[in-house]
C-alpha cells in the first residue's frame, strides 16, 4: 500500500485497514531482548535507590520485611502489564493508557486519567532528582565542597527539560548501559554481604512475616511506583518483531527481573545493615545504597555507587519528563487540551509547551512536597491508572457490538480473573494508602472535570466530514496549482526540516485559501501525520493527493 492508499483510507475512515497496512510497513527491529531492556530501563532507579529507606520508615519495627512489600506490590501490578499487553496489540499508538482508557471510555475519563498519568510520571521524575541530590551530596563530601541541594536540583531540572526540548535522541542509547552497570554494582554488593558471612539473613524474613498485614499493604502501596515502567514498552508495539509473543514475554521476564532485584537487594541491604540505619536526624536517609556500599565495599566503592546513582537519576528524570510531557501532547492531539500543547518546535520539532509545562510543575513539587508524600501520591495516581486499565479490558472483551475495530493479536491469560485480582488488589492498596491517594484521586477528578467541561468538551466532537471535504479540494491539482502549493508549504516549513507542524500546516492552508477552521485542520493534520509524531512530510503528503484516483 503505497502513501495515497493510506491516506485515502485514512479520509474514508478506515483506521483498520491503515493499521494493518502501516504495520506490515514499518520496520520491526526491536526483538525479545530489546522488549526486555527497553522495559527494565524504565523500571529500575529511584524504586532501588532511594525508596528502601522510605519503605522502612514507613513499616517502622518490621523495617527488615520491606522485601516483601516490592513482592506484593508486583502482584497487582501484573494484570495491568497482562492487560496492557493484549491493548497495546490492539492499539499500537502513542499515548499508552491513555488511549486505552480514553477509546473505551470516552473523553471524559480520558481527560482524568491523562491528567492522573501526566502527574504520576512527573512526580516519578521529581522523586528521581530528589535521589540525584542526595547521592550528590556523597560525592561533595568527599571532595569537601558545599552546595545548596534546592539550587542543584532545580538547575539539574532546567537542564532536564532544555535536553528534552532540543531533542537530544541520543540520551536512551546511554539509558540502559548506565542502569545496567548500577544493576551489575547492585549484584556484586548483596553478593559480597551474603559470602561476607556478617550479614543476619534470617531477621528479613522473620519480620517480614511476623509484620502487621496493615502496615505491610500500606508500604507495598507505597513502592508500587517503582513498577510504573514496566508497561511503558507497549509504546512502541508497532516497532517490535512479532509483537504478538515478544512484548508480552518481554513484559512479564522484565517484571519478573525487576521483582527480583528489588526484593533480594532490599533483603540484603536489611540484612546486612545495623537497624535503624535508615533514619538520620528523624528523616528517613534518600541514599541507602550508598550507605549499603560503604558499609560492604568501603568508600572507594561507596563514591562509585554515588556517581552511577546521580548518572541513573538524571536519565530517570530525563526520561519521566519525556513519558509524562506525552501524555499532554496526546491529549491535545484528541482536542481536549487547547492546540498550543500539541505544537511541536519547528527546528527541534519537540512538543515544547508540554515539556515546559511538565518541568514547571516539577519545580512546584519538588518546591512544595515532603519525599514521602512525592513518593505516596506517584504511586497512588499509578495503582489507579492500573485499576482502570484492567476494567477496561474487561470492557472491550465483553461488548462485542460496535467495538468491532478491536481486534487485539495477543489474548490476556486467565481472562476475567486476573484482571479482577487487578482491580481488587488496586483498590485494597488505595484504601490502604489511605489520605493521600483521595487527594491525588479527588485532585485529577477536580481538574479532568474542569479541563474537560471548560475546553474538551466544546472541541472534542469527532468530525468526519472535513476529511472528505478535504479530499474532494487537494486531490488531483492541476500542474501548476501543484507547483504553487509546493512552493507555499515549504514557505510555511520555518524550521527548514522539510516538515510541517500543525501551526505551520494551519498557515499554509491559509495562505492556500481553504477556509477550515482550527478544529476542522486539526484533525485534518492528524489524520496525515500518520506516526504521530507531530509533524508532517512536505513532500509525502503533497505527493499522496497528486494523482488521486476516484474510487
Amino acid at each position: 500500500m503505497d502513501l495515497k492508499d493510506t491516506a485515502d483510507k485514512l479520509i474514508q475512515g478506515d483506521v483498520k485497514g491503515v493499521i494493518t497496512n502501516v504495520s506490515k510497513q514499518l520496520e520491526r527491529t526491536i526483538g525479545l531482548a530489546g522488549v526486555i531492556i527497553i522495559s527494565l530501563s524504565a523500571m529500575l532507579g529511584s524504586g532501588l535507590f532511594v525508596l528502601p529507606s522510605i519503605a522502612a520508615e514507613n513499616m517502622g519495627a518490621s523495617a527488615a520485611g520491606i522485601w516483601l512489600a516490592y513482592v506484593l506490590a508486583a502482584t497487582v501490578v501484573l494484570p495491568g502489564a497482562v492487560s496492557k499487553s493484549e491493548l497495546a496489540s490492539a492499539m499500537p499508538t502513542s499515548g499508552g493508557s491513555y488511549v486505552y482508557i480514553e477509546r473505551t471510555y470516552g473523553p471524559l475519563l480520558g481527560t482524568i486519567s491523562g491528567m492522573g498519568l501526566w502527574a504520576s510520571f512527573l512526580l516519578k521524575a521529581s522523586f528521581a532528582l530528589i535521589g540525584l541530590t542526595a547521592y550528590m551530596y556523597a560525592v561533595t563530601n568527599f571532595l569537601n565542597v558545599e552546595f545548596n541541594s534546592m539550587s542543584v536540583t532545580l538547575s539539574v531540572l532546567v537542564l532536564i527539560v532544555v535536553v528534552n526540548i532540543l531533542g537530544v535522541k541520543k540520551i536512551k542509547a546511554i539509558q540502559a548501559p548506565i542502569v545496567g552497570f548500577s544493576v551489575l554494582l547492585l549484584l556484586i554488593l548483596s553478593f559480597a554481604a551474603l559470602f561476607s558471612g556478617k550479614a543476619d539473613l534470617g531477621a528479613p524474613a522473620d519480620a517480614a512475616f511476623s509484620s502487621d498485614v496493615w502496615l505491610l499493604g500500606e508500604t507495598a502501596a507505597l513502592v508500587f511506583v517503582a513498577y510504573a515502567g514496566v508497561t511503558k514498552v507497549a509504546a512502541i508495539a508497532e516497532e517490535i518483531k512479532n509483537p504478538g509473543k515478544n512484548l508480552p514475554s518481554g513484559m512479564y521476564i522484565s517484571l519478573a527481573t525487576a521483582t527480583l532485584l528489588y526484593a533480594g537487594v532490599s533483603y540484603m541491604l536489611m540484612a546486612t545493615l545495623s537497624d535503624g540505619w535508615w533514619m538520620v536526624d528523624g528523616h528517613a536517609v534518600e541514599d541507602p545504597i550508598f550507605i549499603f556500599a560503604e558499609h560492604v565495599g568501603g568508600k572507594t566503592v561507596g563514591l562509585i555507587a554515588a556517581v552511577l546513582a546521580i548518572l541513573t537519576m538524571a536519565s530517570m528524570a530525563l526520561a519521566g519528563i519525556l513519558a509524562s510531557s506525552r501524555y499532554l501532547f496526546a491529549m491535545a492531539r484528541d482536542n481536549l487540551l487547547p492546540q498550543s500543547l500539541e505544537e511541536v518546535n519547528a527546528k527541534w520539532e519537540t512538543p515544547h509547551w508540554t515539556i515546559i509545562a511538565t518541568g514547571m510543575m516539577m519545580a512546584v513539587v519538588l518546591l512544595t512536597l515532603p519525599v514521602k508524600d512525592v513518593a505516596k501520591l506517584a504511586s497512588g495516581f499509578q495503582i489507579m491508572v492500573f485499576i482502570i486499565v484492567n476494567s477496561a479490558l474487561i470492557v472491550l472483551r465483553s461488548i462485542a457490538k460496535g467495538h468491532e475495530w478491536y481486534q487485539p493479536t495477543y489474548k490476556a491469560p486467565f481472562f476475567p480473573l486476573i484482571q479482577i485480582w487487578g482491580i481488587i488488589g488496586g483498590l485494597a492498596l488505595v484504601l490502604i494508602m489511605g489520605e493521600k491517594a483521595f487527594i491525588g484521586a479527588g485532585a485529577a477528578l477536580i481538574i479532568g472535570f474542569i479541563i474537560y467541561y471548560g475546553y474538551g468538551a466544546k472541541h472534542a466532537h469527532p468530525r468526519e466530514t472535513p476529511f472528505h471535504t478535504f479530499k474532494q479540494e487537494f486531490r488531483n491539482p492541476t500542474p501548476a496549482e501543484y507547483i504553487r502549493r509546493e512552493e507555499i508549504f515549504h514557505m510555511a516549513d520555518w524550521g527548514g526540516k522539510n516538515h510541517l507542524t500543525l501551526k505551520e500546516f494551519q498557515h499554509a492552508l491559509k495562505t492556500l485559501g481553504f477556509s477550515y477552521n482550527a478544529n476542522d485542520s486539526r484533525l485534518i493534520f492528524h489524520k496525515a501525520d500518520t506516526n504521530e509524531d507531530g509533524v508532517i512530510d512536505i513532500d509525502e503528503f503533497l505527493h499522496s493527493f497528486e494523482l488521486g484516483e476516484e474510487e
